[in-house]
């Protein structure tokens, strides 16, 4: 499997999870309580899967071949990717406070963690459109297959030293779990 296949994988996890965000933005909106538990898994979920994981393979792996191999990081998709990368970062920090809130019992938290997470969803579903659409397929044009192969096996030490052993299936059974619940299964 190619590192962008992987990554576009990964792509399908992490639209799975914005489609659970929507469902939990929805009940928000009309009143309805959600579990704290769940928001604070959403959120974790991103925080590692979504960006130590998956925009960690990118920035740290990815994109660094991809300069390597002529690609300029300013002027280019990479520097817009890199861009939303840090947009997203700051939508599921202001999450992670209002979140915080809505536990306190904050009036105001629900309406924060929609608006966040709204932005975020609206953020990551062009983003990865551009990404496998533009980004990724440039990537399998521009690397050569000896670099496409440390790709991967970097790509497996980052799933092992970064995410730790185990907690890929994990998301992947809190998707599951959380899909259950918000989507029954659509």
């Amino acid at each position: 499997m190619r590192p962008t296949e992987e990554l576009k994988a990964e792509h399908e996890a992490i639209k799975r999870m914005l489609r659970i965000m929507e469902q939990v933005c929805a009940r928000l909106e009309s009143g309805q309580s959600v579990d704290t538990g769940h928001l604070e898994q959403i959120v974790e979920f991103i925080r590692v899967f979504a960006d130590q994981c998956h925009h960690g393979k990118e920035e740290d792996l990815l994109f660094v071949a991809m300069e390597q191999a002529g690609i300029p990081r300013q002027g280019g998709p990479i520097g817009v990717m890199l861009a939303e990368h840090t947009t997203g970062r700051s939508y599921v920090k202001a999450m992670g406070e209002a979140i915080a809130a809505y536990k306190a019992s904050d009036a105001s938290a629900a309406a924060n963690i929609v608006k966040n997470a709204r932005g975020y969803i609206a953020l990551l579903t062009q983003h990865i459109h551009k990404e496998d659409n533009i980004l990724y397929p440039m990537a399998d044009r521009t690397l050569a297959d000896a670099t496409q192969q440390e790709l991967s096996e970097a790509f497996e030490a980052v799933e092992r030293e970064r995410v730790g052993p185990g907690r890929h299936q994990a998301f992947h059974q809190l998707l599951h779990d959380l899909d259950q619940i918000y989507l029954q299964g659509r």
